[in-house]
């Protein structure tokens, strides 16, 4: 077994709690230190996937979000018309 990738993430107090709460209903091993920040640990390439996603989620302007749907959405197009 691979060592797990340690990350520190450095998000706003509040935003950490709830982030820690989903990442760990996604049974992502984190912790929230007393230095305020948030750690992960990465133990496969979905789990960063899943650390990035919920970040985002959390973190970004609701622009930010509809923006990066759409984008999503065009890939999705693009890809089917290519088939």
């Amino acid at each position: 077994m691979q060592t797990p990738l340690k990350c520190q993430l450095l998000v706003s107090r509040c935003d950490r709690w709830r982030i820690h709460h989903r990442l760990q209903e996604l049974s992502i091993v984190c912790s929230c230190p007393a230095d305020g920040s948030l750690q992960v640990e990465v133990h496969h390439g979905i789990d960063l996937i899943l650390v990035r996603s919920t970040v985002q989620q959390f973190t970004a302007s609701r622009q930010e979000l509809v923006s990066w749907l759409e984008r999503c959405w065009l890939a999705s197009t693009e890809k089917t018309a290519c088939s």
